[in-house]
């Protein structure tokens, strides 16, 4: 109940809003297509406006959302072929900052690091995907900021905005979290050890959709876009 209450605090009415919508987006209960009304967000969530732009902002910026001028904000359609490609860019962004990580992080950045995986793994021991969600951002941005690079830090942040909403649908499927876990170990291990090549593989790894990760992916995003259908 504790850290429920502390993940609570943490985050801004903006941030619980993104949260649902998100949620609602990818589960299919906001289909594809669907008018975003602010003035009724605002009254379902019992917030003000100002949460609900900068929650609308934010969708924009993973593109579950677009804005169409003077037609209102509209749920957006889903290109499977496109998030492959960005993704494989993730992969080798992610693995740059695990290689540049392993290189230049400092002792505070790896305690840091060690910190973030301690709280992944308290999520995951408790089953509890939402907050492993957060944690996983913040063990990914510990890594970013080990690169010392501050261009590759911009964007990597900004490509892992864009893909955020994918990742989450990601930690849906059966067991990947814990896999998900795993990885991370391994990654950090690599860090520690001062290995920049296998910590560039690891995170590589760990980002890129292939193999069962592909087939898992796509099959979530077909149940994802099934409303699409249904609503001609």
């Amino acid at each position: 109940m504790a850290d429920t209450k502390r993940s609570d605090i943490k985050r801004s009415n903006a941030q619980r809003l993104r949260d649902s919508l998100e949620n609602d987006i990818i589960n299919g209960r906001r289909v594809p297509g669907e008018r975003l009304d602010p003035e009724a967000l605002g009254r379902e969530f019992n917030v003000s406006r100002t949460p609900v732009r900068e929650a609308i902002q934010q969708l924009v910026a993973s593109g579950l959302v677009t804005v169409k001028s003077k037609k209102g904000t509209f749920v957006a359609r889903v290109g499977i072929d496109q998030l492959i490609e960005m993704f494989e860019v993730m992969a080798e962004l992610e693995g740059m900052c695990g290689r540049l990580a392993a290189r230049r992080i400092s002792e505070e950045e790896l305690a840091e690091l060690r910190g973030a995986l301690e709280r992944c793994e308290a999520a995951a021991l408790a089953g509890d995907t939402d907050e492993y969600y957060y944690e996983n951002e913040a063990f990914h941005d510990c890594i970013y900021r080990a690169s010392h690079n501050g261009f590759l830090l911009g964007e990597a942040r900004q490509l892992k905005q864009r893909l955020k909403p994918y990742r989450r649908l990601q930690l849906q499927v059966r067991q990947r979290m814990h896999s998900s876990l795993r990885e991370h170990r391994a990654v950090v291990a690599a860090i520690e050890a001062g290995d920049p090549a296998a910590a560039e593989h690891a995170l590589r790894d760990h980002v890129l959709i292939q193999g069962e990760r592909f087939s898992d992916f796509v099959a979530s995003i077909r149940e994802f876009e099934r409303p699409v259908s249904a609503t001609g």
